[in-house]
C-alpha cells in the first residue's frame, strides 16, 4: 500500500446500557454530567453464572428520561434497548406503578437532600424524615433501593462521601441487573437453539438472537466474550452445512468444531438452507472497513442472505473484535480458513456460480483483509510478521492467475470474443465500489478492475503480487513455498512466450525437489526445463535433459523413448557436419555397478594378461550403438609391491569392486541416503457417539525429509554439470568398440596394458554415440591395477615346524624368478660347513609353478659336493615363475654342554659367552647355523640362517652315602618327538687305571617320551687315593621311535667333577627333658651336634684348607649353624658358632644347645649347616670349577626327581664363597674374615630326614592346631 493512502477509521459500538430516570428532571440535568463521568471510573467484580470466571468492568449508562414507552412488551427479547435499571429523583408515585404494571424490579430512588431545608425546616417532621417516608410508603421490602444523596453539588466531605456511597450502589444494582437479565436471555437462547430440529426453525432468526448477546457483551467491552459467540454461530453453520452435504451422514472434514457443537446433525426440518443455495449474483469480497454491514445484517435478518453474504457479514464481525483483542494476525489466519472453507461450501450445496465469480471474490477478499492489517499495524510490524500475511499474497496472486488464465490475458494473442464476455459478466458481478474505498488509488476493487482490462495491466499486477509474495518467503526463510511460486511464474512466462525467464524460476524449483527427493516433481520440472531448453536453443542443455529424462521411470515408455530419439537423432546429424564431439554426464545415460579383476588381486607382473571386467547398467529404454567405450588411465612409476602384500580397502577378495547406487534424478553427487518416510494415522471422533468427524496422516520425521541442502555441488542443474565436463587425454587408455548397450545390465571386457611397472588408476568412463559423449568424469571409489617387477629371490624354510640337531632334516628351497629368466647351466654355490654337512642323494627333482600357484612342470635337480662347496644345478625356468626342491641336513649336537652366562675360569676371571637362545616355552637350546650362498643372478653372496633345536637337556649329580660317591645322569626329552635310547655308557675321561664307574642301569632300550627324563646311574669306585677331579663322557644312541636300529645317531654329554671325597660327618641328636620319655611341644629339649672328620685330608685338600698349627695340633676352623626354615623349632640362645676341629681323621667335636619344639607330631631335625671359617689374613681362595655340580648328602634323596633339585646354575650358589662384607669392599677396602662354603659331597648330614616325636603340651586349657 502506497504511504498517502487514507487509512480507514475504526468504529466501535457507541450503544450504552439504558437506565431510565423519573421524577425532578431539574435536579437530574444538574448532576447528570458528573454521573456520566464519574460511574465508570472505579471497575466491579463480575460474577456469572455456570462457573464462568470472574471479570472486571468498567460500567457506563446511556441515561434517558422515563417513558413507558421504554419498557420491554411481553415476548421482547431485545437487550440493547432494554432499560436495566429505573430511577426516580424524589417523585415516585405514578412512576412506581407503572413500573410494577410491566413487571420491572430494577429501579432506584434517590431522595436529594440539602443542610439549608433540614435548618430552616427544623419543625416539620419532627420524627421521621422524608426518607423514611418513602421508604415506608414505597420500599418497605426494598429499603436498599432508597439512598439519600446529601447536595451532590456542594464540595464538602459529607457531599462527596454521599456522592461516592451513591455511585456503588448504583454500579451494583447494574451489575445485578446485568447477570439478571443476561441469564434469563442465555436460558431463552438455548431453548430456542435446542428447538433446531423443529419445523420451521431457522437459522437467521438464532442468529439474530445470539448476536444480540454478542453485541451486549461488546457494549460492556467484554470483546473475548463477544467472539465466542460468533465463532459458536460460524461452527454451528459449519456444521449444519457439512452434513447437508453428506446427505446426514458422517463426514471426514479438516474444519475444526468446537466440542459443544459437534453433535450437530441434519434433520429433515433444516429447509433454512434452501435460502442459502440460490445463484449467487455478486462476489464484491469480504467489507471489513465498517463496525457493522448493516445492509449484510438486515439481509441475514430477512432471510435473503446468500452464503457468501452470511460469511462475509460473519467474518467481517469477527475481525472487528480480533483488532479491539490486538490479535489482527489471527485475523489473517481466520481469513485464509474462510476462503477456503467458503469454496468448499459452495460445492457441498451445489450453488451455482458464474464461472471466475469465487476467484474474483477470493481475490477481492485477499486484499481486503491486508489492506484492514496495514491500517492497524505499522510497517515494521508488518515486515516482522511476513508469515502471518504471505499466504494471503499467495492465494490472491493465484485467483488472479486463475482469472487471467480465464480471460485470455495470459495467451500471445491476447483475449477473445467469449473470454472478452466473461470478463465483463465478472466485472458486472463486483457492483459498484463501496463509499469507504472510492477515495482510494489502490482499492482492491479498482485492482482488480484494472488487471481485467488489459494485458499489460494483468502481467503489471501479477507480477507484483507474485514478486511480493517471493520476497516474503524468502524474508522467513520458506524457500521451498518460494520456489513453487516461482515456478507459478514459470508457467506465466512460457505462456507468454518468454522460455528464458521460465527457465530460471524452473531450474531454483528444480533444485528444491533435487535436494528433496521429491521424484514426481522433479520428472515434471524437468521436462518444462526441456521444452524452455529446446525454444531457446540450447542443444547440450537439451540433450542432458533429454537424457536425464528419458532414463527416469515416472515417464511412460513412449515419452522416455521420444526424448531418447531425441539424443540419437542429434548424435547422426551432428557426425555428418561438426568435428566437435558434445560431451554429456554419463549419470542419465549408465550407471557404473561393478568392475571385477582377472586375476583377483588387481596385481600382476609386467607382460602379464590382467582382464577386466565393466558391469554397466544402461538406463535407456531402447539399445543404443556405441562406437567406442573407453576407460582413460593414469599411470604412475611408483613400484607397487608384489600380488598378495596389500590389498586395497574398495577391492573384494573375488577382485571385484562395486560402485555405490545413485539415482539419475538426484545427480551423480554422493551424498547420504535420505530417510524412510514414518507415517502415523490421525483420528478425530466425536466426544458424544464416538463418531468419526475427521481423519489424516501425519509424518512424525518431516524435521528430517525437509531440511534443506545447501551444497551447491549437489544441486548443480543439468546446465552447469554438462558445461563443467571435459574429456581427459591419457596416453593410457581401456577400449572396446562396437558395443551395443541393451536396457538393463552389460558386461564389458577390457584387456588392461601392462608393459610398464607401476601403479594404473582408472580416470574416466567415456561411451561415444556419433558426435555426443557421455562422461563418467571421476570413478570412485578409486580402482587401481599394479604391475610390479620383481627381483629374484631365495628362501629356505623348513618343513617342519623346528628343526632337531641330530637327525637329518628336510628343508625346502624355494626361488621366485622375477624377472630373471633360470638358464641352462646355472646353479647354487652352498658353502660346506663342519657342523652342518648337506645329504643328499645323486638327483632331486624340483617343481616349476606360474606366479598364480599352478604346476607347469617337473625337473631334476643334480647335487655335487666337494670339501668347501655344494653346486645345486637349476632347471631352466621362466621369469615370474617359482622353482621348489627339498634337501636334507644334519646339524650335529655339540658335546660339551652350554655353560653358565658368567662362569670362573681357572685363574679366577670370568668368562663370559653370549646369551643362549631357548626356544619359547620349550626348554630346547638353540643352535644357529649359516649357510653361504652363491646366486647365478646376483654377484653377492646371500646369507641364509637355519635355527635347529636340541631335543634333549642332560643334567648330572653327585650323590653321597657316607664316604660311597654315585654319579646320576638325567636326560630329559624336551622335544615333541618320542625318541629310542640305547648304549648308555659313562666313561672316564682321563682313564685313571684305579678309579671304576660301576653301572647300576638295568635296561639297555629305553623309550623317551616328550616331556619325560630317563636316569642313569653309576657308583664310583678307587682302589687307592680318589683323585681331585673328575672328568665324565656320558654317551648314548637314539633315534625317533618309529624308525629302525640303522637310524640311530649318537649323543654325547662331557661333564667335571671336584672334591669328591668326604671330610665332615655331621650327626645330630634331640632328647627330651630330664625325667621326660618324649619331647613335648613348648617344652625344652637338648639338641647335640657331632662334627666328625672322615678322613686325613689329601694334597689338593691340603691346599684349599687353612689350618692353624698350636703346640705340635694341627686346627682347622669351622662355622656351624643351627636353622629352621619350616618354623618347627626355636633355637634357644645361641644357634651358630666356630668350632676348631683337628686335622686328623676320627676327630670329633660336639655342641650342645637347647632347642623347643613349637607344634607336635613328628617333625623334622633343624636343618644343620657347616662352613669353612677362613681368617682376614688368609689369601682368598680360588672357587671351585664345578660345572654346574649337585651333590645330595644322603642316598635317600636318590628317588627324589632331578626337578625338585633345580638345574646347575640355581643351586650353584651351594659351593661359592660368602664373606662378611660384600665383594667389592673386601678387594678395595682391608682383608676382612669371609665363610667358604664345602664344594657338593665334602660334608655328610647323617640326621638328614630324621624326625623326632613330640607330644602335645599337658596344659588342657590351651590346644594349638597347625593346619597346613
Amino acid at each position: 500500500m502506497e504511504s498517502h493512502e487514507e487509512k480507514p477509521i475504526i468504529y466501535t459500538m457507541e450503544n450504552k446500557p439504558i437506565v431510565t430516570c423519573a421524577g425532578d428532571q431539574n435536579l437530574f440535568t444538574g448532576l447528570y454530567g458528573l454521573l456520566s463521568q464519574q460511574l465508570p471510573r472505579e471497575p466491579m467484580e463480575w460474577r456469572r453464572s455456570y462457573g464462568r470466571a470472574p471479570k472486571m468492568i468498567h460500567l457506563e449508562a446511556n441515561f434517558v428520561q422515563f417513558k413507558e414507552e421504554l419498557l420491554p412488551k411481553e415476548g421482547n427479547k431485545a437487550l440493547l434497548t432494554f432499560p436495566f435499571l429505573h430511577i426516580y429523583w424524589t417523585d415516585c408515585c405514578r412512576w412506581q406503578g407503572a413500573l410494577r404494571l410491566h413487571g420491572s424490579t430494577d429501579w432506584l430512588v434517590v431522595v436529594v437532600e440539602s443542610d439549608g431545608k433540614k435548618k430552616n425546616k427544623t419543625n416539620i417532621l419532627p420524627r421521621t424524615s422524608i426518607l423514611d417516608k418513602i421508604r415506608n410508603d414505597f420500599c418497605n421490602k426494598q429499603s436498599d433501593r432508597c439512598v439519600a444523596l446529601l447536595d451532590p453539588l456542594k464540595d464538602s466531605s459529607r457531599s462527596q462521601e454521599s456522592w461516592n456511597s451513591f455511585l456503588t450502589k448504583l454500579r451494583t444494582l447494574l451489575l445485578m441487573s446485568f447477570t439478571k437479565n443476561l441469564g434469563r436471555f442465555e436460558d431463552d437462547m438455548r431453548t430456542l437453539r435446542e428447538k433446531r430440529t423443529e419445523p420451521g426453525w431457522s437459522f437467521c432468526d438464532y442468529f439474530m438472537v445470539q448476536e444480540e448477546l454478542a453485541f451486549v457483551f461488546e457494549m460492556l467491552q467484554q470483546y473475548e466474550d463477544a467472539l465466542v459467540q460468533y465463532d459458536e454461530l460460524d461452527a454451528l453453520f459449519t456444521q449444519y452445512v457439512l452434513n447437508f452435504g453428506a446427505g446426514g451422514r458422517n463426514v471426514h472434514t479438516s474444519v475444526f468444531i468446537p466440542p459443544v457443537m459437534s453433535v450437530v446433525r441434519r434433520a429433515d426440518g433444516a429447509n433454512w438452507l434452501g435460502s442459502f443455495c440460490q445463484p449467487v449474483r455478486a462476489w464484491s469480497g469480504l467489507l471489513l472497513r465498517r463496525p457493522i454491514d448493516m445492509e449484510k445484517r438486515e439481509v441475514i435478518q430477512r432471510g435473503e442472505a446468500s452464503l457468501l453474504d452470511l460469511r462475509s457479514y460473519l467474518f467481517s464481525r469477527q475481525c472487528t473484535l480480533l483488532i479491539f483483542l490486538q490479535r489482527p494476525w489471527e485475523v489473517t489466519q481466520r481469513a485464509l480458513d474462510l476462503l477456503h472453507t467458503c469454496v468448499q461450501e459452495l460445492r457441498l450445496l451445489e450453488v451455482s456460480v458464474l464461472q471466475g465469480a469465487l476467484d474474483c471474490w477470493v481475490f477481492l477478499s485477499c486484499l481486503e483483509v491486508l489492506h484492514r492489517i496495514e491500517g492497524c499495524c505499522d510497517r515494521s510490524q508488518l515486515e516482522a510478521n511476513f508469515s502471518h500475511t504471505v499466504g494471503l499474497w499467495t492465494y490472491a496472486t493465484e485467483k488472479l492467475k486463475s482469472l487471467g488464465y480465464m480471460c485470455g490475458l495470459v495467451s500471445e494473442n491476447g483475449p477473445s470474443s467469449e473470454e472478452l464476455n466473461r470478463t465483463v459478466d465478472l466485472l458486472a458481478g463486483l457492483g459498484t465500489e463501496k463509499p469507504e474505498t472510492v477515495n482510494s488509488l489502490q482499492s482492491p476493487y479498482k485492482k482488480l478492475k484494472e488487471a481485467l482490462s488489459s494485458v499489460e495491466a494483468f502481467e503489471k499486477h501479477y507480477l507484483e503480487l507474485s514478486h511480493a509474495a517471493l520476497e516474503m518467503y524468502r524474508a522467513i526463510g520458506r524457500l521451498r513455498s518460494g520456489r513453487l511460486v516461482g515456478k507459478s511464474l514459470a508457467e506465466f512466462y512460457m505462456r507468454k512466450g518468454d522460455p528464458q525467464m521460465a527457465q530460471t524460476f524452473l531450474q531454483d524449483a528444480l533444485k528444491s525437489y533435487t535436494a528433496e527427493g521429491w521424484s514426481l516433481p522433479i520428472t515434471h520440472t524437468r521436462k518444462q526445463i526441456a521444452e524452455c531448453q529446446k525454444q531457446l536453443q540450447k542443444t547440450e542443455d537439451y540433450l542432458q535433459t533429454s537424457a536425464l529424462l528419458a532414463s527416469d521411470a515416472n515417464l511412460s515408455d513412449e515419452e522416455r523413448k521420444h526424448f531418447c530419439q531425441e539424443i540419437l537423432t542429434f548424435a547422426s546429424q551432428a557426425s555428418e557436419g561438426k568435428d566437435q564431439c558434445m560431451a554429456l554426464s554419463m549419470t542419465a545415460f549408465a550407471q557404473l555397478r561393478e568392475l571385477q579383476f582377472h586375476p583377483s588381486a588387481a596385481t600382476v607382473h609386467i607382460g602379464a594378461a590382467l582382464q577386466l571386467e565393466l558391469r554397466l547398467c544402461s538406463l535407456m529404454p531402447v539399445p543404443v550403438h556405441l562406437e567406442q567405450l573407453v576407460c582413460t588411465v593414469l599411470y604412475s612409476e611408483i613400484r607397487p609391491a608384489p600380488a598378495g602384500s596389500q590389498r586395497r580397502p574398495a577391492l573384494s577378495p573375488d577382485g571385484t569392486v562395486t560402485f555405490p547406487a545413485t539415482s539419475p534424478s538426484r545427480g551423480a553427487a554422493p551424498g547420504p541416503a535420505a530417510p524412510a518416510l514414518e507415517l502415523q494415522e490421525i483420528q478425530d471422533r466425536s466426544p458424544s457417539d464416538n463418531a468419526l468427524n475427521s481423519t489424516g496422516v501425519v509424518c512424525k520425521n518431516v524435521h528430517l525429509l525437509m531440511r534443506i541442502n545447501d551444497n551447491p555441488a549437489s544441486l548443480d542443474p543439468p546446465s552447469a554439470a554438462a558445461s563443467a565436463i571435459t574429456v581427459e587425454d591419457g596416453a593410457e587408455m581401456l577400449k572396446a568398440n562396437d558395443v551395443t548397450l541393451l536396457p538393463g545390465n552389460n558386461s564389458i571386457i577390457f584387456s588392461a596394458p601392462s608393459l610398464k611397472a607401476g601403479s594404473y588408476t582408472l580416470r574416466q568412463l567415456c561411451a561415444t554415440v556419433g558426435q555426443v559423449q557421455f562422461v563418467l568424469p571421476h570413478i570412485y571409489p578409486i580402482v587401481q591395477y599394479d604391475v610390479y617387477s620383481q627381483d629374484p629371490q631365495l628362501t629356505v624354510e623348513p618343513l617342519t615346524e623346528s628343526l632337531l640337531a641330530g637327525l637329518p632334516q628336510r628343508v625346502k628351497f624355494t626361488i621366485l624368478t622375477g624377472n630373471y629368466t633360470v638358464k641352462k647351466g646355472d646353479a647354487l654355490q652352498l658353502s660346506n660347513s663342519d657342523s652342518m654337512p648337506i645329504l643328499h642323494s645323486s638327483a632331486c627333482s624340483a617343481c616349476i609353478l606360474t606366479s598364480t600357484g599352478d604346476q607347469v612342470g617337473e625337473a631334476s635337480v643334480s647335487i655335487q659336493s666337494s670339501e668347501k662347496v655344494t653346486s645345486i644345478s637349476l632347471p631352466q625356468t621362466p621369469p615370474y615363475h617359482t622353482l621348489e626342491f627339498q634337501l636334507e641336513v644334519l646339524c650335529h649336537i655339540p658335546s660339551a654342554p652350554a655353560r653358565a652366562e658368567s662362569e670362573r675360569l681357572t685363574n679366577g676371571e670370568v668368562r663370559h659367552r653370549p646369551k643362549n637362545r631357548t626356544r619359547y616355552n620349550s626348554g630346547m637350546a638353540s643352535i644357529d647355523q649359516k649357510v653361504s650362498v652363491d646366486c647365478p643372478w646376483s654377484i653377492y653372496s646371500t646369507l641364509i640362517s637355519l635355527t635347529f633345536y636340541t631335543p634333549f637337556k642332560a643334567q648330572h649329580s653327585l650323590l653321597s652315602a657316607g664316604k660311597r660317591k654315585y654319579i646320576q645322569v638325567c636326560l630329559r626329552n624336551v622335544s615333541d618327538t618320542n625318541f629310542r635310547l640305547a648304549n648308555q655308557t659313562l666313561a672316564d675321561h682321563q682313564c685313571t687305571p684305579s678309579l671304576q664307574l660301576l653301572s647300576l642301569n638295568a635296561k639297555t632300550h629305553q623309550l623317551v617320551y616328550s616331556k619325560q627324563c630317563v636316569y642313569s646311574l653309576w657308583e664310583v669306585k678307587w682302589a687307592t687315593e680318589p683323585p681331585s677331579c673328575l672328568q665324565c663322557v656320558f654317551t648314548a644312541s637314539f633315534s625317533p621311535a618309529d624308525a629302525p636300529d640303522t637310524a640311530l645317531k649318537p649323543y654325547r654329554y662331557e661333564f667335571q667333577i671336584e672334591r669328591v671325597t668326604t671330610l665332615y660327618s655331621v650327626k645330630a641328636e634331640i632328647q627330651p627333658a630330664v625325667g621326660e620319655q618324649h619331647c613335648h611341644a613348648g617344652a625344652l629339649c637338648r639338641l647335640e651336634v657331632s662334627i666328625t672328620r672322615v678322613m686325613d685330608p689329601s694334597e689338593a685338600e691340603r691346599e684349599d684348607e687353612e689350618y692353624t698349627e698350636s703346640e705340635g695340633l694341627r686346627t682347622t676352623k669351622l662355622m656351624y649353624e643351627v636353622v629352621d626354615n619350616s618354623s618347627n623349632w626355636a633355637v634357644c640362645g645361641k644357634s651358630s658358632g666356630l668350632v676348631s676341629m683337628p686335622v686328623a681323621a676320627m676327630a670329633t667335636h660336639k655342641v650342645q644347645m637347647e632347642v623347643m619344639p613349637l607344634f607336635a607330631g613328628k617333625l623334622p631335625f633343624p636343618s644343620i649347616k657347616v662352613s669353612k671359617y677362613l681368617a682376614h689374613s688368609a689369601p682368598p681362595t680360588t672357587q671351585p670349577e664345578a660345572d654346574s655340580c649337585l651333590e645330595n648328602d644322603n642316598l635317600s634323596l636318590l628317588d627324589k626327581g632331578l626337578e625338585d633339585q633345580g638345574d646347575t646354575a640355581s643351586l650353584r650358589s651351594r659351593g661359592s664363597v660368602h664373606s662378611l662384607g660384600s665383594g667389592e669392599q673386601q678387594q678395595r677396602g682391608p682383608p676382612m674374615p669371609r665363610l667358604e662354603s664345602f664344594s657338593p659331597g665334602q660334608v655328610f648330614n647323617c640326621s638328614m630326614a630324621r624326625q623326632v616325636l613330640v607330644l602335645p603340651s599337658t596344659d588342657d586349657h590351651v590346644l594349638e592346631v597347625n593346619v597346613t
